[in-house]
């Protein structure tokens, strides 16, 4: 309208309104597909693999007149046979609707306003996701926001669509019928919607189809998509990488070109992404993947650190390797897995380098260590670090690897007491396992942690007799002759080196070694002489006991 009035002004003549529509630029809109429903003659999923909860969720908001769904990856995992590690609802009542419906139910998110519906309490308690189907607006009819979600706080208040100057969605809490919250989901195997109670999958874009063909692809053009999103370049490796499946050619030409879009990306959620592609259960085939796309340098502060070609070492990456194969093996036997463990272990030998570099500086051990544990968190993890817990206990890793160098009685009891001892003492031996540190030192914290009073005290006392030097042996020397007169300072000599300890290997050796008698060193007498020293002597044997 402004454009038009300032031609006016100018004299220029007006376009007609079709022709300026054609004119401008638009991007392609996502295919909204259409509904089909699949029965469970046709996608198999066992409802016995469908989390309880989740059906307890999807019972109540339509026992309340909403429609509700399980949707996204738990549909996906549920078709490939697998157990759904989290199961998330879709519906169409709104965030207040769906809290007002649950005791224990919180809204969370600016971004994406969704439900946190809780059930069970502490370490056992489960969170059902539970959100509101959106509407699908494409950049052109979103509120074009200059700064990010950091500097332009105030100008996204209250908005409802925004996004920034590259098109990355800041806002969407637009809601809108199923159809187009199927359409502005990401890839076609997370665009499907569940219901447990007729056992019907509804699919909008070929989803079954690609998840039988193990394609990767995203709906709608996929440039846009990852410019709407370039989270979606990490997910789209990490769904790749858990689930073996390809790229189709058009979702995986851009992944190169577009990733420098994520230097955009907060940090606190490049972050979450990157400890979700490290705990899929296939940590080391997500690392290929990202090799594989270029995406393992420049992308995660800490995976620059471990992936550094001037100064990897093959000690450092069988340690990451090994970590990663851990990490895999105890996901896939259906254990948890601390991301402070995974974290300490990529950022050790960064840590190490620093803590040897201040060692030689002339600085002490525990001070240097934490020296070198700051500038890591400053270098690779910035902001990150003051989330609390996980900065801790990656810190009380580190820091207890000198302390298992010193095997004292009361360093050990206390040391086994620590409630981070089992993952310190996991990070030993795995710098055990690529001949970092030594085998028998992490035998003997294993043994030490695992045995009863009389073991442990059997240890500790095996460790002092090791740590104590051996004594200086001083092999039994032949009489010697009586010295001459005249020659005290021979004598004098004689006593010293024995009183010394200094061991005189000229004599024969007579067999069976003695320990070396302390001499007591004699004064001269004032009037010397002959006689005198004549007294005095009486060799080797004459010393005064």
């Amino acid at each position: 309208m402004i454009k038009r009035l300032i031609d006016k002004l100018l004299g220029k003549p007006a376009k007609p309104a079709a022709a300026a529509e054609a004119a401008a630029p638009t991007a392609p809109r996502i295919p909204l597909g259409h509904r089909v429903e699949v029965p469970a003659s046709e996608h198999g999923i066992d409802p016995s693999l469908v989390d309880e909860r989740a059906v307890k969720v999807v019972h109540a908001l339509k026992e309340a007149g909403y429609e509700a769904y399980v949707v996204g990856g738990a549909v996906r995992d549920l078709l490939v046979g697998r157990r759904p590690k989290d199961f998330d609802v879709a519906t169409n009542a709104t965030p207040e609707q769906v809290k007002s419906l649950f005791r224990r139910a919180f809204i969370i998110g600016r971004r994406f306003r969704l439900v946190h519906v809780i059930f069970g309490r502490g370490r056992d308690h489960e969170v059902i996701e539970v959100s509101t189907f959106r509407a699908y607006l494409d950049a052109s009819e979103a509120t074009q926001i200059e700064g990010n979600e950091k500097t332009s706080k105030a100008e996204l208040a209250g908005q409802a669509h925004a996004v920034d100057a590259s098109g990355r969605v800041l806002r969407d809490n637009v809601w809108g019928p199923q159809i187009e919250d199927a359409a502005r989901r990401d890839f076609t195997i997370n665009a499907m919607y569940y219901d447990p109670e007729t056992q019907i999958v509804v699919d909008y874009h070929g989803g079954i189809g690609d998840v039988k063909q193990r394609v990767l692809r995203l709906i709608g053009d996929p440039v846009t998509r990852y410019r709407e999103d370039p989270v979606r370049i990490v997910r789209a490796v990490r769904f790749a990488a858990k689930l073996g499946f390809g790229f189709e050619a058009k979702t995986g030409a851009p992944i190169q070109e577009l990733a420098p879009l994520l230097a955009n990306v907060p940090v606190s959620r490049l972050f979450d992404e990157m400890i979700k592609l490290l705990q899929t259960g296939h940590a080391l085939a997500s690392i290929e993947t990202l090799k594989a796309q270029g995406l393992h340098r420049g992308v995660f502060p800490i995976l620059d650190a471990v992936y550094d070609d001037v100064r990897a070492t093959p000690q450092q990456q069988a340690f990451v390797r090994q970590a990663l194969a851990d990490t895999d093996r105890r996901v896939n036997e259906g254990k948890s897995v601390a991301p402070s463990f995974l974290l300490a272990c990529l950022l050790w030998h960064d840590v190490l380098a620093g803590w040897q570099q201040r060692k030689a500086d002339g600085e002490h051990v525990i001070p240097a260590l934490q020296q070198a544990i700051d500038a890591v968190f400053d270098a690779r993890i910035g902001d990150i670090s003051g989330r609390g817990k996980l900065g801790a206990d990656m810190r009380e890793i580190w820091m207890m690897q000198p302390r298992f160098e010193r095997r004292q009685a009361n360093t050990a009891f206390s040391l086994i007491e620590q409630p981070r001892f089992r993952a310190g003492f996991d990070f030993l031996r795995l710098r055990a396992d690529v001949g970092e540190a030594p085998t028998e030192l992490a035998e003997w914290w294993e043994d030490f942690s695992l045995g009863d009073d009389d073991e442990r005290d059997a240890l500790l006392a095996a460790a002092r007799e090791a740590a104590r030097p051996a004594p200086r042996r001083v092999p039994a020397r032949a009489a010697a002759p009586a010295p001459a007169a005249g020659a005290p300072a021979a004598q004098e000599t004689d006593d010293e080196a024995a009183e010394s300890g200094e061991a005189d290997d000229t004599g024969p050796p007579t067999g069976a070694e003695a320990p070396a008698r302390k001499r007591r060193r004699r004064r001269r007498r004032s009037g010397g002489g002959a006689g005198g020293a004549a007294a005095e002597g009486g060799g080797e044997g004459g010393a005064a006991p």
